[in-house]
């Protein structure tokens, strides 16, 4: 969408799940149900050796995420998310991974204060940054992303991640630990405690 001062802004409505494991593999997990690429997951991970890699669906969604944030590998591979009665398997070419969600979080009951039309406004989302980072280090609502775009993150719920096992490169991932420390593909982390959190992301960019 143009917007009146020449900006172009998308809008990509779904879900982050982020989580850390034992072995030092930290994962983020964007299941993507609305977004100017249709419908789609992608997944982020932090290696042990602190090296990032981006799964993505296809050539399109790599080069735009690619472009948006940091990593030193991208991979295009089959990337397929599917819903349990637990929560999540996840099947994204070297990764394999079984997820399991449990009930609101601390963080989702606060966020269930805010009406969800106000909690996506990049308006609001730029104002409260500075709490948000001071609450939940490494957190941010509002920041500066690749090629001149500028990101809000607004998050309108979230479940507590409580178990992770599965594979990454053919070797166990271990259990369920804490995003820590905090990933760092753009200006602003999962929390440190493994959750997933429903999100309307809005990302600014200057019209080509």
């Amino acid at each position: 969408m143009l917007r009146p001062n020449g900006t172009t802004e998308r809008r990509f409505r779904g879900r982050i799940l982020g989580a850390g494991t034992t072995s030092g593999v930290r994962i983020v997990v964007g299941m993507w149900d609305r977004s100017p690429f249709g419908s789609f997951t992608d997944v982020f991970l932090e290696l042990a050796d602190g090296s990032s890699v981006l799964l993505a669906p296809d050539e399109i969604v790599a080069a735009y995420v690619s472009g948006t944030y940091r990593f030193d590998t991208v991979s295009v591979v089959d990337v397929r998310a599917r819903r349990t009665a637990r929560g999540l398997e996840l099947d994204a070419g070297p990764l394999q991974a079984t997820i399991d969600v449990g009930g609101i979080s601390p963080l989702g009951r606060i966020l269930r204060i805010v009406p969800k039309p106000i909690a996506r406004d990049p308006r609001w989302l730029a104002l409260i940054d500075p709490v948000a980072r001071l609450v939940s280090p490494g957190s941010g609502t509002a920041g500066s992303a690749g090629n001149g775009r500028r990101e809000y993150y607004g998050v309108t719920g979230a479940h507590d991640v409580t178990a992770v096992s599965g594979t990454w490169a053919a070797e166990p991932l271990g259990t369920l630990a804490p995003l820590d420390p905090p990933v760092a593909f753009g200006f602003a982390s999962m929390p440190r405690v493994p959750q997933v959190v429903d999100v309307e992301t809005t990302i600014r960019e200057p019209a080509v």
